[in-house]
């Protein structure tokens, strides 16, 4: 795909993996909308994405599936459709045992990794489809096919968004339309209450991801990589037993 006038809508697009998503796509031509809770940080996403290229975005909580039509509509009314959809949002309550986490924040995490992503797709394929084709990129992780204790609520979304991401890659490849998805192991940002830093230089960059998403809209229209795995090349030794 060329990305010169593609329009590229990103959720969760104002920091970490879906900012440099975003500045690389910029980079590379698109025009990008931006999405996040927080109307400060869309606001200095979309003035520093500017710089560079066409940039706009909103405020959107993809749990609430009015708010993401919204969205979508205010990314239309802007550039004129989608052709590019990445679902990057999610969070995470690390540290919590399956008796410690509360119902509320299992719930967050559902509704936001899981739920978040069906309303995205679901009112974005038709528009894909106006289009002529386009491609949705779905940001998972590693924690969707690893059980890790501590992150059950986490792992139970992602393991849910690989068979969701899967199941409607069959679904729509006769319509022009790629779907892949991303399971990154540890990056180098501040979600799940990290702290990004030199010491963690070890770890995956989000502008690492961010090519992986160009490498990928590069690809010939006959091959799809549906799952990208990646890794640390050298992540910490463990310690001697």
């Amino acid at each position: 795909m060329k990305l010169d006038g593609k329009v590229a809508l990103i959720t969760g697009g104002t920091k970490g993996i879906g900012n440099a998503i975003a500045t690389k796509l910029v980079n590379h031509g698109a025009m990008v909308f931006v999405c996040s809770r927080s109307l400060p940080d869309v606001t200095k996403a979309v003035e520093a994405l500017s710089e560079n290229g066409r940039a706009g975005g909103t405020v959107c909580d993809v749990r609430d599936e009015s708010s993401v039509e919204r969205m979508l509509g205010e990314c239309t009314q802007i550039f004129g459709g989608v052709d590019i959809v990445v679902n990057n949002a999610g969070l995470a309550f690390p540290g919590k045992t399956v008796e410690e986490i509360s119902g509320e924040e299992f719930r967050e995490t559902l509704e936001t990794n899981l739920f978040g992503v069906f309303y995205v797709c679901h009112h974005a394929i038709p528009m894909l489809k106006k289009r002529g084709g386009g491609y949705i990129l779905n940001i998972s992780s590693l924690a969707g096919q690893n059980p890790i204790p501590r992150m059950a609520a986490y792992n139970a979304s992602k393991f849910g968004l690989n068979g969701f991401t899967e199941a409607m890659m069959q679904e729509v490849r006769h319509d022009n339309i790629k779907v892949s998805y991303i399971c990154p192991g540890s990056v180098n940002t501040s979600f799940g209450n990290d702290t990004p830093s030199s010491d963690k230089a070890w770890q995956i960059q989000p502008d690492d991801i961010a090519q992986i998403v160009i490498d990928l809209l590069a690809m010939d229209s006959r091959v799809l990589p549906s799952k990208v795995e990646v890794r640390p090349s050298r992540p910490p030794r463990p310690p001697h037993a």
